[in-house]
């Protein structure tokens, strides 16, 4: 990779630079040199001090909180900025897509902002998208450009594989999470259950009923993101209550926002395994997350797009 390296340029914005960094160690590559700061009256400055003319140029930059908005729009300028400055193709590698869970008009008068930030992206000058996991996979059809869509399920198999728990059920929390839980119980080869969630009536507590059996199992809920953790951490205690032997979870982003942490604190839950897509200082703080690096999936999806290769094998 390193005689790629002149050719091939990656950039961060704030969001995520310790990601970004172990991206560019991966290829053998420098962290491109720019400044991303702000005016005193809040406005973004971007300023890029190295040439890009006719480069690939790959921006890494989660839209994700704690400033969602302000890391939205750091992108946003740098793509421009980019553009403006010659660049031979700007590929926005966002690893955690926000505004993703607003995908459709749920009732009257609802915005559809996963469309509003990928237009926002494609006009800001953007060439093509690389993500992971988003909510729903119908938004990369939001997208005019090319998107690649990486799953951050391989990364986390193999971290449950080399665990070796045995008698493991792999859990969906809702019904929406079928088929992403389907497809890691096949990859380990083990059975599936589904948490049905009622609420009788308005004000009601709800009633979870499991679909499969987990009485005596060991069992893994399985999980896009995790923001506030009320889902996942109401999921593990009742699959305790009805019979669970050790409750893990995981996700792909580790939003944790709110009560998140206390409430995975106070939980059945043994283990919760996230990956880096959004940097937080306080997991390392919290003895139940463990984190894992997509920085070598990422690097090599990078890799695989500058010398025109497929990237399903990442699957």
């Amino acid at each position: 990779m390193h005689t790629k390296g002149q050719k091939i340029k990656v950039f961060a914005g704030n969001s995520n630079v310790r990601l970004a960094r172990k991206v560019c160690n991966q290829l053998g590559l420098e962290l491109g040199d720019n400044n991303v700061s702000t005016f005193s009256d809040g406005e973004i400055s971007v300023n890029i001090n190295e040439t890009v003319r006719g480069r690939d140029v790959y921006i890494i930059q989660s839209v994700a909180p704690p400033k969602v908005n302000t890391n939205l729009m750091e992108l946003l300028i740098m793509i421009d900025a980019l553009k403006r400055a010659s660049a031979g193709r700007i590929t926005a590698v966002i690893p955690y897509y926000g505004y993703a869970r607003q995908d459709r008009k749920a009732k009257a008068r609802d915005p559809i902002s996963a469309k509003l930030i990928a237009n926002l992206i494609t006009e800001a000058g953007a060439d093509r998208m690389l993500t992971m996991d988003l909510h729903a996979p119908q938004i990369q059809g939001y997208f005019d450009i090319p998107v690649d869509h990486l799953i951050g399920v391989p990364i986390l198999t193999e971290y449950f594989t080399r665990k070796k728990l045995e008698n493991l059920v792999l859990v969906s929390p809702d019904l929406g999470s079928v088929t992403r839980t389907r497809n890691f119980a096949e990859r380990l080869g083990v059975p599936l259950a589904i948490i049905d969630k009622r609420r009788p009536k308005a004000n009601e507590v709800e009633v979870m009923n499991v679909i499969g059996d987990i009485e005596g199992k060991n069992v893994l809920l399985v999980d896009d993101m995790i923001d506030t953790a009320g889902t996942i951490t109401s999921g593990a205690n009742a699959l305790k209550d009805l019979g669970a032997k050790r409750v893990f979870a995981c996700c792909t982003h580790g939003v944790f926002s709110g009560p998140a942490f206390e409430r995975i604190e106070n939980s059945v839950i043994e283990e919760l395994v996230t990956l880096d897509t959004i940097y937080n200082p306080k997991i390392s703080k919290v003895d139940k997350i463990t984190s894992l690096s997509v920085a070598p999936i990422f690097a090599e999806a990078i890799k695989r797009i500058y010398s025109n290769e497929s990237i399903s094998v990442l699957f």
